[in-house]
Formats: C-alpha cells, sequence, structure tokens
C-alpha cells in the first residue's frame, strides 16, 4: 500500500539516500560522474535540506510502499501567484511504473490546491526520459532554461499543469 508523510529533519537520511539510489541511474548517461557526485553532494547536503525543511521554503513529502520508502517530492508557493513549484521528484528506479511518481504529483497538486494554486511548475533535464511521464500526467513545455549549479549546468524544460 502506498503512503505520503509530510518529512522532518529526522527523514533527511532517507532523502539522502533515495536521491543517491535514484541519480546515478537516471542522470548517468546524461550527465558526467564528477557533475552527479557535485549536485548530490551540494542539492542533498543535511544542512541545506535541514535549511529548506525548517524554514518552510519547501515541504518533503516521503512516499512509502508497504512502509519502505520509496520516493521523494519536495514543492513550494512560488512569487508568481497562483504557481506553486514541485522541485524534486525521484522515484526509486525499481518502482518506476507503479503509480508511485503518479502518487506525488497527485498529493503535491492536491495540496497546492488547498493554497489555492491554480498551476504547477517543475524543471525536468531536457534529456531526462522522465518528460514523457510529466506530459501523460498532463504537463507541457513552456520554454527551456538552464541553469547554473556550481561549475555546471543543468539544460531544462521548464514544464507546467493547470491544477
Amino acid at each position: 500500500m502506498l503512503t505520503i508523510e509530510t518529512a522532518g529533519n529526522d527523514q533527511i537520511p532517507v532523502i539522502i539516500n533515495i536521491a543517491e539510489n535514484t541519480w546515478w541511474r537516471v542522470y548517468e548517461s546524461i550527465l558526467s560522474s564528477d557533475q552527479i557526485r557535485y549536485m548530490l553532494d551540494t542539492i542533498y547536503a543535511p544542512s541545506n535540506l535541514s535549511s529548506q525543511i525548517e524554514s518552510g521554503a519547501q515541504t518533503y513529502l516521503i512516499l512509502r510502499d508497504d512502509g519502505e520508502p520509496v520516493g521523494f517530492a519536495s514543492y513550494s508557493s512560488t512569487d508568481q501567484a497562483g504557481v506553486g513549484r514541485i522541485h524534486r521528484l525521484y522515484v526509486l528506479p525499481e518502482v518506476h511504473k507503479k503509480g508511485c511518481g503518479r502518487k506525488l504529483v497527485e498529493e503535491v497538486a492536491t495540496r497546492l490546491r488547498a493554497l489555492d494554486m491554480e498551476a504547477v511548475e517543475l524543471n525536468v533535464n531536457r534529456f531526462n526520459p522522465a518528460k514523457g511521464f510529466y506530459e501523460r500526467l498532463g504537463f507541457q513545455v513552456m520554454r527551456e532554461e538552464d541553469v547554473p549549479v556550481g561549475p555546471y549546468w543543468m539544460n531544462d524544460y521548464v514544464m507546467r499543469m493547470t491544477l
């Protein structure tokens, strides 16, 4: 059974573990090993995650399948009126195509609607096959965006879905 809980600081190791076990498999054919390591060490540094959670800058959700953590997402409102943002959404590769990603997106959408949001945006790497997954859920490409992360670049699509 799939369940979702809001993550606190005690769940930071779970988030990091899922990120480590997902990023390498998803991005190994897209990014260099050095870039993957840098991104994981920077984005998922415990102090960064803790700051986001404690300040409320992002809400993290943990998806469990029969009690085992299999994915996570983070979201927030934005400076753009009526638009929320999914910052991160990762599901372990071994549970892909089992409805886990959809469950996380649906939960974020429900929570954003409760905040009077009318749309949700996210970034997805232009070479990430997850783009098709998001399109099947109703997201549409709005534009391309190149995002600097330290000495590297993330070459993304910005996608939006009406809630």
